[in-house]
Order: structure tokens, then C-alpha cells, then sequence
């Protein structure tokens, strides 16, 4: 079974190889999903769950979303699209969450980037 959990930050970035208006600093407000996947816990304060959504809050909000929120994402990657925060968010969480499936980063309310365990380079845990 899979779970999904929604977390979001505010940021700014410059993409250097982008012809267009993407060239010049500017913000988004971005929103990432985080997949977790694995069997209901039979016994326990987690039983029925897979993970209990807090514990997933407690390990992406310090590891991820503190270090994002109101930054410069040139500061942490040289050409942050939104494929490259993906890795970045997944590299963050790939040992801290036994489980992790997939990074869906939404940089516009239509626009996203998913990297998923599996895809060249992410191994599955």
C-alpha cells in the first residue's frame, strides 16, 4: 500500500541555461508529495498505518523543507529545475525513510516533476 503526504515551501531561483524569462531570478511557491510504500503495521501505535503521517512530517520537515523555505536554490544546486530539487528532496529523504517511492515537486499548479524508486540512478531501499 502506498501513502501520500503534501508538504510545501517558498523559493527563489535563476535557471542559467533557460532561454527565456526562467533566466532571471524569480519565486514560486512549491509543493512536493511524499510516496511511501510498504505493508499496515499489524501491531503497535502505527497498527493499521504503513507510517504514521507525523513521523513522516517529523523527518521531511527539518531534512527538507527548513533547509528550501525561503532560500535561493542556486545555493544548494547549480541549475535548480524542478527535475534537480526532485533528486535533491529525494537524496535528502532516501535514507531516512524506509519505504520511499516517489518525489512529486510541483513548481506551478500545472507543472511537476516526479522521480520514483527505480529510475536510472534511485534504487528502491
Amino acid at each position: 500500500m502506498q501513502i501520500r503526504k503534501r508538504f510545501r515551501f517558498e523559493a527563489a531561483h535563476v535557471l542559467p541555461h533557460h532561454p527565456g524569462k526562467c533566466s532571471r531570478p524569480h519565486g514560486h511557491s512549491y509543493r512536493f508529495d511524499v510516496v511511501v510504500e510498504g505493508p499496515l503495521h499489524a501491531t503497535g501505535p502505527a497498527q493499521g498505518m504503513v507510517i504514521d503521517f507525523d513521523e513522516i512530517a517529523a523527518i521531511v520537515k527539518p531534512a527538507v523543507v527548513e533547509r528550501l523555505d525561503h532560500t535561493s536554490l542556486n545555493d544548494l544546486m547549480p541549475n535548480p529545475t524542478a527535475e534537480h530539487i526532485a533528486l535533491w528532496i529525494w537524496n535528502e529523504l532516501a535514507a531516512r525513510l524506509p519505504g520511499l517511492r516517489e518525489i512529486v515537486v510541483w513548481e506551478t499548479r500545472t507543472a511537476c516533476a516526479v522521480v520514483r524508486a527505480g529510475d536510472a540512478g534511485i534504487g528502491a531501499d
